[in-house]
């Protein structure tokens, strides 16, 4: 398993043993534009480790905890799961107290203080956070599983997060490219990035794989999209 931020199969040179994850869902990122943000996800869930083995090709990884506001998740499964009880949870109470919905920046908040509270025995996943900030513009955090967040204009996690960055530098952040690009990538070209970069990456991945659901949250609310991707 693989972690944002952390080398290769590795938690402070501490190996990721087959007996710690059973089940592992893989790939998740998103980008940030002016107005809008753009969420993704493969729907393979699979074994953590070979032998290799697919549990499912329908696993949903992108969860919607406000109207502008997603959450995608990669790692052991189990421990997504728990983690969203806990922060719905705790967003559930801070609704109740305050009468009012978290914004974006206070749930990125919340997260980074739930994973941190268990950096003892952290959950075993990477975390991508997306929506609009109260001005109204995209806005993606990226997180460890310490809890350490940075907000960017792009993220990945997960397996076939090493084969997508290197498209995403070149494609959104225009590192070590020579040819011409847009001034601002407007929405469709974020849409067509990511699903470029998903086809890519199932073919180099074998955790990768099935489907990409695609979230796109903007002023409008959420709206939704999936294309297939190879299923061997």
């Amino acid at each position: 398993m693989e972690f944002l931020f952390t080398n290769e199969r590795t938690i402070h040179d501490r190996p990721v043993s087959s007996k710690s994850i059973s089940s592992a869902a893989r790939t998740v990122t998103a980008i940030a534009g002016a107005d809008y943000a753009v969420i993704a996800a493969d729907t393979r869930l699979s074994s953590g480790s070979f032998p290799f083995a697919i549990y499912t090709r329908e696993q949903k990884k992108l969860f919607q905890l406000t109207e502008k506001t997603i959450i995608g998740f990669s790692g052991c499964w189990c421990d997504v799961v728990t983690f969203r009880r806990i922060m719905q949870a705790q967003m559930q109470s801070y609704r109740l107290q305050h009468n009012k919905t978290m914004s974006v920046t206070a749930i990125a908040q919340l997260a980074s203080t739930l994973m941190y509270y268990k950096r003892f025995f952290p959950f075993w996943m990477s975390t991508v956070l997306a929506g609009l900030d109260d001005d109204g513009a995209g806005c993606v955090f990226g997180y460890d599983p310490l809890g350490f967040y940075e907000r960017r204009s792009y993220a990945c996690a997960g397996s076939g997060g090493k084969y997508i960055y290197s498209f995403f530098d070149s494609w959104i952040a225009r590192k070590d490219v020579t040819c011409a690009h847009a001034e601002v990538m407007g929405l469709e070209d974020a849409i067509e990035i990511t699903k470029d970069a998903y086809i890519s990456a199932s073919e180099r991945d074998i955790f990768t794989g099935d489907s990409v659901q695609i979230r796109i949250v903007d002023e409008n609310g959420v709206d939704y999209d999936e294309i297939n991707l190879r299923k061997d």
